[in-house]
C-alpha cells in the first residue's frame, strides 16, 4: 500500500516559498531604488514617475529606458555620470528623444 500524501504540509511549504520569494522581491526594488538614488526623491514623485511608466504605450520610449537601465547594471550601478553624452546613457537617450519626460495623466475612470 503506498503512503498517503501529507497535502496540509506540501501546501504550507509552498507557502512559506511563495512569502519568502515575496519577501526577496520587496526587498531587492528596496536595494534598486536606493542604488539608483531615487530614495532622495519624496514618495508622491517616485510613486507618479513609476505610474507614468507602468502606463507610457510607447515602445520607443520604453526601449531608450530599458537601455538606460541596462547600462546602469553593466556600470556596476555606479551612478556615477560624465558630462559626455557618449559615456552617460540618460543623456545619449535624452539626446535620441528617447527618454522623454512623462505626464501623468489622470485616468479617466
Amino acid at each position: 500500500m503506498r503512503k498517503p500524501r501529507d497535502f496540509d504540509a506540501e501546501l504550507k511549504a509552498l507557502n512559506d516559498r511563495a512569502r519568502t520569494l515575496k519577501d526577496r522581491k520587496v526587498k531587492q526594488l528596496g536595494e534598486l531604488v536606493i542604488a539608483t538614488g531615487a530614495d532622495t526623491l519624496d514618495i508622491d514623485t517616485l510613486a507618479g514617475g513609476l505610474l507614468a511608466m507602468v502606463k507610457d504605450t510607447k515602445a520607443e520610449r520604453k526601449e531608450g529606458l530599458r537601455k538606460v537601465g541596462a547600462a546602469f547594471f553593466r556600470g556596476g550601478g555606479e551612478g556615477e555620470a560624465s558630462d559626455r553624452p557618449e559615456s552617460n546613457p540618460a543623456a545619449t537617450a535624452e539626446a535620441d528623444g528617447l527618454a522623454q519626460p512623462f505626464e501623468l495623466k489622470p485616468s479617466e475612470n
